[in-house]
């Protein structure tokens, strides 16, 4: 029409939604529109959807250029806020609205996975939907569209029910004043050359028509258009009613303006030749800008003509047939971001079966503590949810990342708070720490008593047996290593981080040392009483002393070059307990807590090696039999101690390594000394020079009339 109308530059008004086709002048540039720009309306309708949480949406069409240029502008909306298109179903506007389609398009959209139904297009496209004899009923959707598909007007056996509760975004317009006013005075018989208001009135009202006269007593003399229900008549102006109302109105200023300029300049005469050419319009309307009776300015340029405003209406169909449009909310394009959009949920009536709020989602939110996994070829709305993991939290539904808690905090159970850690370290007052101070005490009391018994006995042949002097400083250096496992227990601090591992190691390389000269003792001894043997020059006290000292003084050595290299330091631990900050000892140099382990080691394996090769050496009390024995004990230790040690986190790792010291203390202890204590304090007449010089042996201890006791 546009095409054949402009061969005679006829202007031409439309009424219908904003089309930015006929916005190009170079090929319809006689057309005016007056309907606001819908450029906003996908932006309108997402804001909807995000606003009830629906992010799985079917989309209904028509098969067309602005089908497809809103299906467009949709996927772009949709997707800046999450939300996804779950089915597309194009209509094409030229198919006839028989049974058959209906059923087939009907069945096609109940099908849609979603709840949510988005439809586009204009009634005559659209009838498709709605106009069937027998329609296809569909009970659980929910259908948002725009006024310009008006399923409210139809015939009177067409049954909308499928369309209950839709939401419907419709331009806002404002009332005409006096408008409803006339709506409710005009009938046939006010306005009898309209046959078009005569035709529905008689449709409407089923009146009888007479074909030569139509009288006004064959119908209600009170009936009155605010009588018939929303489908036959809708008594509030529409959108495309204003925008007749608008293009009417200017026109008529067009013509007012043409008129004045023609009369001022007084180019004809006659009133006849005052009818204007059509053409000459054109230049008036482009520019033409007025404030029509409600106080809206219209604009017929395309480049001024302004975002539309939307009223969003619900349409209810109650139990009695009644109709309504309730406006629930509105949607305002150029308002503040936060005002442009509003609505009143708990105003809307939704489907049938639905009192609370659809739902229409592929997946089902994931709360807080989980975040989406999303599915490999699926779309984004499609995903799993899975819990956040150790050390990160989320608080908010739908995240797509976890947020990691600081490192001096921990994340609760549920993974949706951050909780500040707990210092805590291996304190005296709790049951574990009080234990092993208790062990740690009796075992260094055990050892100063044993120390008090054998300087009371120190004459006797027991505490002479193996030199008095080193058993004195091997009792000394047991006691320092018990004391140095309290080191390890309590806050740590500057001090104790320098004092635990070089007070522990020295101490036990004394133990260890003593025990080792202790061994070459013996072996010295039973080699000297050998005619011309070189071993004589090597007994007395100055060689296991020096012995002691060498070894002691190694390991003093590497202790200093630790602590001047890198010395051990008060840390704290962030990861081995996720709820607690575990404060430590941070050894510095773990080559060098290793070299220190290392060399005892080697000195325990040295002495265990000569102490089993001497254990069957002829002596009333040759006790390398109880060393080697104590030596295993204190190499089977030592030997668990280390996977250990580095298999366990936390406040364990301390209590290996103070178990470890104790346990080897102990038992180098119990093993040396309390065979000792046994003949001292209970078998005494076994402690005596004739008991030595008269029984060959006794309980297991050897006697050699050549070898003379050590002292």
């Amino acid at each position: 029409m546009a095409s054949l109308l402009e061969l005679y530059k006829f202007p031409q008004m439309t009424y219908g939604p904003f089309d930015p086709i006929l916005t190009d002048k170079v090929h319809f540039p006689s057309v005016y529109q007056l309907s606001p720009k819908d450029s906003t309306l996908a932006l309108g309708m997402v804001q909807l959807m995000v606003y009830f949480n629906w992010t799985w949406v079917g989309m209904v069409i028509t098969d067309n250029i602005r089908g497809e240029s809103f299906l467009l502008e949709m996927r772009e909306e949709m997707a800046k806020k999450g939300v996804c298109v779950a089915s597309i179903q194009r209509v094409t506007p030229s198919e006839k609205y028989t049974t058959n389609s209906h059923y087939e398009i009907m069945q096609k959209i109940d099908e849609f996975s979603a709840t949510v139904i988005v439809v586009y297009g204009d009634t005559n496209s659209l009838r498709t939907l709605q106009y069937a004899q027998l329609p296809y009923m569909i009970w659980s959707k929910v259908w948002i569209t725009t006024s310009h598909w008006d399923f409210t007007i139809r015939p009177h056996s067409m049954d909308v029910s499928s369309f209950n509760g839709a939401l419907i975004f419709s331009s806002q317009r404002k009332e005409i004043p006096s408008f409803k006013t006339f709506l409710r005075t005009v009938n046939p018989t006010k306005y009898p050359e309209d046959i078009f208001l005569k035709r529905f009135w008689n449709s409407a009202f089923q009146c009888v028509l007479d074909s030569t006269k139509w009288k006004q007593e064959y119908c209600s003399h009170n009936a009155s258009l605010e009588m018939l229900p929303l489908r036959y008549f809708d008594m509030s102006m529409s959108s495309q009613s204003y925008n007749v109302y608008n293009a009417v109105y200017a026109v008529a200023w067009a013509l007012h303006q043409l008129l004045i300029a023609r009369s001022e300049m007084e180019y004809l005469k006659d009133e006849g030749s005052l009818v204007p050419y059509p053409w000459k319009l054109h230049s008036l309307l482009r520019n033409i800008q007025f404030n029509n009776s409600v106080g809206d300015q219209v604009f017929l340029n395309e480049k001024s003509i302004p975002l539309a405003n939307y009223d969003i209406n619900n349409f209810v169909e109650y139990y009695n047939g009644t109709e309504v449009l309730v406006k629930v909310g509105e949607f305002i394009p150029q308002a503040p971001l936060g005002e442009d959009f509003s609505i009143r949920g708990n105003a809307i009536t939704w489907t049938q079966f639905d009192k609370e709020i659809p739902h229409s989602v592929c997946s089902e939110s994931c709360s807080s503590g989980f975040r989406k996994s999303f599915l490999e070829g699926e779309a984004i709305c499609c995903f799993h949810c899975i819990p956040c993991p150790e050390g990160e939290i989320s608080n908010q539904t739908d995240v797509e990342q976890c947020i990691a808690c600081p490192e001096d905090e921990y994340a609760n159970k549920e993974r949706n708070r951050c909780f500040p850690k707990v210092e805590i370290f291996l304190t005296f007052e709790e049951p574990l720490g009080m234990t092993l101070t208790c062990t740690a005490l009796v075992f260094c009391l055990m050892t100063v008593l044993i120390t008090g018994v054998f300087i009371k006995h120190q004459d006797t042949p027991v505490v002479k047996a193996n030199n008095i002097t080193i058993s004195y400083i091997l009792l000394f250096s047991l006691s320092q290593c018990f004391l140095s496992s309290l080191l390890f227990i309590g806050k740590p601090t500057l001090a104790t981080c320098l004092l635990q591992q070089t007070v522990f190691g020295i101490t036990f390389t004394m133990s260890i040392s003593s025990i080792l000269a202790k061994t070459i003792t013996v072996v010295l001894a039973f080699k000297a009483i050998r005619p011309g043997s070189r071993s004589r020059q090597w007994m007395g006290s100055k060689t296991p002393i020096s012995i002691i000292l060498i070894c002691s003084l190694i390991q003093v050595i590497q202790c200093g070059i630790w602590l001047l290299v890198s010395p051990p330091f008060p840390d704290i631990d962030l990861y081995s307990e996720p709820e607690h900050l575990l404060l430590k000892c941070n050894e510095g140099s773990l080559i060098a807590f290793h070299f220190v382990l290392g060399y005892m080691g080697f000195l325990a394996l040295g002495t265990f090696t000569v102490a089993f090769l001497a254990r069957n050496l002829p002596d009333t009390f040759n006790e390398t039999k109880f060393i080697t024995f104590s030596m295993l004990v204190f190499c089977s230790v030592w030997i668990s101690f280390l996977p250990t040690y580095h298999s366990t986190k936390g406040k364990t790792m301390v209590v290996v390594e103070v178990f470890s010291i104790l346990s080897s203390s102990g038992g180098l202890l119990v093993c040396i000394f309390i065979p000792k204590c046994y003949v001292i304090l209970l078998r005494p007449q076994w402690n005596t020079q004739e008991w030595v010089n008269h029984k060959p042996s006794a309980r297991g201890y050897h006697h050699s009339k050549t070898c003379p006791p050590i002292s």
